[in-house]
């Protein structure tokens, strides 16, 4: 029989009912004629749909959250996250980044919400005014929504590009001030964020402060971090994420970084060599939550040694002393023979080489413990030569701490370069890469490769000993406040610059830096030589990881960038591996 036209409308209505909540719903911030600094000249939109045929402005004045569906029960987290679009202020432009960004974190478990706030930039005011304003009201309706939405109100966090960097930066450092005067009973919930991924911020250099691209690059005795940001004591954790070649200088993060180290914030620092203004590194964002639990509980930590524990692939190998008998330099009675060893896998996928070595403080090393084999065993099994090398210690009586390692370093490279084309490899494709006092062997190896460590004694010692990248993993002793232990200010002080052996000569390699954020031997070791490299324009690699101490890989929990750490060097070691 069939069922009337009122009862299959009634019966369309129930099935409607029990459908999930709508892709997205629009919840509009501020309440009828109670907007702050209202301008005729703004709006709020998204550019797909300011740009629409027969879009009308006065339709699209108030601020809004656009809330998504919830993630499925069986992947949900109790998180949630803002997104924010850039657009110079003067509009919100980011449509596809935002897409994506609700995709990847909704399959991830997180509730997503996009905010759109007020362009074009006010008049009268400063250019991020209105938009600070509906961010902090924006905020503050998030944290309202929580448990009718089953999130956490105290795991909200924002992730942003550019403008939307600069605004998520006053968010995250600056909740505690009042930017308007409250308009009904949801202004009295707070309106700090638990996390912040930033991308790209704009502005955040005096030189660029005012709304343009940093005039001088972010560099210079007059160039400091825009006092705009509070930082006050509910400024919370970071990560962010930089291109190096951004015209919205990356010292902008650097400075932030600092900010946040000297206050105690844990905070990831990625910086991407080669990249102009975009957005760089989601998987490191998500590693950071996972690390900092906004996620779930972290997971157990696994053992390096565990996951590399074995050789995997066949290899051709061959051990050498680095010295002719009765030729090397400075003899100590008290210090091992140096040597290296070659590690050749049979299916060669470049004909690159890449040296490891560890650390341990220049009072002992070796090439088989948690710095140096498993990255040997990741890299072979990816059809790489690896040569490990064993430098003279500990560290020499009446010579500097790090000499005869330095002499070691010199002759291992100009031996690897002699042997290269013997063994269908490249001469002059060869990088270096070590760890705490090895990552200061490596600066060494790197900046100072025109510096003689030695006198010659042969003819290999006739080839120069430059290399072309370095890799260096938490290095120690490379600013003036830890010259021979830990950084006593942490790195974070003016007055911590880099140490006087570099000399960063016309050689100077690209580097690839990995640092704990927490580590004794500061992560500002890594950071402040990323920045010297930059004034040189050299392009170069860094990833600092937040609650990570010193030897942060050797035990590291799965999802975290601890965990995933190799990854990121073989990444960068693509565009050195072959010939274009």
């Amino acid at each position: 029989m069939e069922i009337p036209t009122m009862k299959r409308f009634l019966c369309l209505l129930l099935f409607l009912s029990c459908l999930p909540m709508a892709a997205q719903q629009r919840e509009y911030i501020w309440p009828e004629g109670r907007m702050p600094d209202a301008q005729p000249q703004q709006i709020a939109a998204m550019t797909d749909e300011a740009g629409a045929q027969g879009f009308n402005p006065d339709a699209h004045r108030i601020p809004y959250l656009e809330w998504y569906d919830a993630p499925a029960p069986e992947i949900r987290t109790d998180a949630c996250m803002i997104l924010i679009s850039g657009g110079s202020y003067e509009c919100c432009c980011d449509v596809n980044l935002i897409g994506y960004w609700k995709e990847e974190l909704s399959r991830r478990g997180i509730q997503c919400v996009n905010f759109v706030y007020r362009t074009p930039r006010p008049e009268g005011l400063p250019i991020y005014q209105t938009a600070w304003e509906d961010g902090q009201r924006a905020v503050r309706l998030v944290r309202s929504e929580a448990a009718a939405r089953g999130f956490n109100p105290e795991k909200i966090g924002v992730i942003s590009m550019s403008a939307g960097s600069h605004l998520a930066l006053l968010l995250a450092t600056g909740s505690l001030t009042e930017t308007y005067t409250p308009v009904d009973e949801r202004d009295s919930l707070p309106c700090h964020i638990n996390w912040a991924i930033v991308n790209a911020p704009a502005y955040v250099t005096t030189d660029g402060e005012d709304g343009t691209p940093a005039t001088r690059d972010g560099y210079g005795p007059d160039v400091a971090l825009s006092s705009v940001f509070p930082f006050d004591e509910k400024t919370c954790p970071m990560s962010l994420h930089h291109g190096g070649l951004d015209p919205y200088s990356p010292n902008g993060s650097t400075l932030v970084y600092r900010q946040l180290r000297r206050m105690g914030i844990p905070a990831e620092l990625h910086l991407y060599p080669g990249k102009g203004h975009g957005a760089f590194g989601f998987e490191r964002g998500v590693e950071f939550m996972t690390q900092m639990g906004f996620l779930g509980p972290v997971e157990p930590e696994v053992a390096l040694m565990d996951r590399f524990p074995d050789d995997l692939v066949p290899t051709q190998y061959r051990k050498e002393e680095l010295w002719p008998e009765g030729m090397m330099p400075d003899v100590r009675e008290n210090q091992c023979t140096p040597y290296l060893e070659w590690y050749i896998p049979e299916h060669r996928t470049t004909d690159a080489i890449q040296i490891i070595y560890s650390g341990g403080a220049y009072v002992g090393n070796g090439p088989d413990g948690f710095e140096v084999a498993p990255a040997r065993r990741y890299l072979n099994a990816r059809g790489i030569t690896v040569v490990t090398m064993k430098y003279r210690s500990p560290r020499p009586e009446g010579l500097a701490k790090h000499t005869t390692a330095w002499q070691d370093l010199q002759r291992a490279i100009r031996i690897v370069r002699s042997e290269a084309a013997s063994r269908g490899l490249d001469p002059d494709r060869i990088g270096i890469m070590g760890s705490s006092a090895g990552g200061h062997l490596t600066l060494m190896g790197v900046t100072s490769s025109r510096h003689s460590a030695y006198l010659p004694i042969d003819d290999i010692d006739k080839l120069p000993c430059n290399v072309q990248w370095g890799i260096g993993i938490y290095p120690a002793y490379a600013l003036t406040d830890g010259l021979d232990v830990y950084n006593t200010t942490g790195g974070n002080d003016d007055s911590a610059v880099l140490a006087p052996e570099f000399s960063f000569d016309p050689d100077t390699a690209p580097m690839l830096l990995i640092h704990g954020d927490a580590d004794v031997w500061a992560a500002m070791n890594s950071v402040k030589v990323w920045e010297k490299l930059r004034t040189m324009g050299v392009q170069s690699e860094l990833h600092t990881l937040a609650t990570r101490n010193h030897c942060f890989q050797q035990y590291a929990s799965p999802g975290t960038g601890s965990y995933t750490w190799l990854d990121r060097i073989a990444e960068y070691l693509q565009p050195f591996l072959y010939r274009e």
